[in-house]
């Protein structure tokens, strides 16, 4: 089996990096440097019209969007147990994957880009402040269903990488994590995965690299 990852470096693209990472596959990355918009290509927009990241190639059939991604990254490797194994919990780990691409990550967005989403002039930090808070409610959530534990379910799943992308770029954002002690505590843990570890090497090369070029 020949799977490519399609990536941008601090992008979401680094979750189904770290899963396939956690899953023992063998893969290959394909860079998009979005600092020169090849995402904007007409050769990428062959691959995504959607013009995003991550996107995955399985022998040539392409995937897109992290929660089918990531799903077929944990049913693919069985034995990493990167979904859980029990029927509603799987759905209700899917749920979540669904919750961080819909409810979170576009307040992210918001936050980094404000004017793709009102162009009115002056209402660049009037969007901001929103983002923010609508931010906050979700990581109050959050913050409520990791207390006591050290990952959303059992143990360690696909979800728990899609969150991490999540607090990260909030941080980067300059969004507050510390309110939020046991999301903050679960960002704290995922940086000690090998996976993770992995990841930043990888990106911290590849930025390096693409600064160069």
């Amino acid at each position: 089996m020949k799977i490519e990852l399609f990536y941008a470096p601090v992008a979401c693209s680094m979750v189904p990096y770290i899963n396939l990472t956690e899953a023992g596959a063998d893969f290959s990355v394909r860079t998009v440097n979005f600092r020169k918009s090849q995402h904007m290509t007409p050769e990428y927009l062959k691959i995504n019209p959607l013009h995003k990241v991550p996107m995955l190639s399985i022998d040539g059939r392409l995937l897109a969007e992290n929660v089918a991604i990531n799903t077929w990254i944990a049913r693919t490797f069985p034995a990493a147990r990167l979904l859980p194994s029990d029927p509603l919990d799987e759905l209700q780990a899917i749920s979540h994957m669904g919750w961080f691409g819909s409810g979170i990550h576009p307040h992210l967005s918001r936050i980094n880009s404000p004017s793709k989403f009102c162009d009115v002039p002056g209402t660049e930090e009037s969007v901001k402040k929103l983002a923010r808070d609508f931010l906050a409610e979700n990581f109050a959530v959050a913050n409520e269903r990791l207390h006591g534990r050290d990952y959303f379910f059992d143990h360690y799943t696909a979800v728990d990488a899609y969150f991490f992308w999540c607090v990260r770029r909030a941080a980067q954002l300059g969004a507050a994590i510390d309110p939020h002690p046991a999301v903050k505590a679960h960002f704290e843990r995922m940086q000690q995965r090998d996976s993770v570890k992995k990841l930043l090497a990888f990106e911290a090369k590849t930025l390096e690299e693409l600064t160069a070029a």
